[in-house]
């Protein structure tokens, strides 16, 4: 990935997060890496905990941004959000997989977010 599409990426992080404490959710983590895979954003409400996954794009040529998570990558985030349960998870909370999607076109930004995008497999 090149430095360029690195910071975009981040850029797009940085916006969810401050879009989500807005909405009241408290970031608990942000890119929590398990082996070669990440999670964007781990985010908590009350009890429930999200597993967030962040995709920023410039235009829609190639598709609007959520719908880039296809399953290999919910395979994957799966599998990581099953290793920040066993060292993190609470008695009493549950867990959800977000995605978020961050449209940025020159001046103008729009957040989507997806509530309980895919289930837990």
């Amino acid at each position: 990935m090149t430095t360029q599409r690195q910071e975009f990426g981040l850029l797009g992080e940085r916006i969810a997060a401050r879009w989500l404490k807005r909405e009241g959710w408290t970031i608990l983590a942000h890119r929590f890496r398990n082996g070669h895979r990440d999670i964007d954003l781990i985010v908590q409400r009350n009890a429930e905990v999200a597993f967030v996954e962040v995709k920023a794009r410039k235009g829609t040529e190639f598709g609007g941004p959520v719908e880039a998570v296809h399953h290999r990558k919910q395979r994957e985030l799966g599998r990581s959000a099953r290793i920040w349960v066993d060292r993190h998870g609470a008695e009493g909370q549950s867990y959800r997989f977000d995605v978020i999607g961050v449209l940025v076109i020159g001046q103008s930004v729009r957040v989507r977010h997806v509530p309980n995008a895919f289930p837990l497999s």
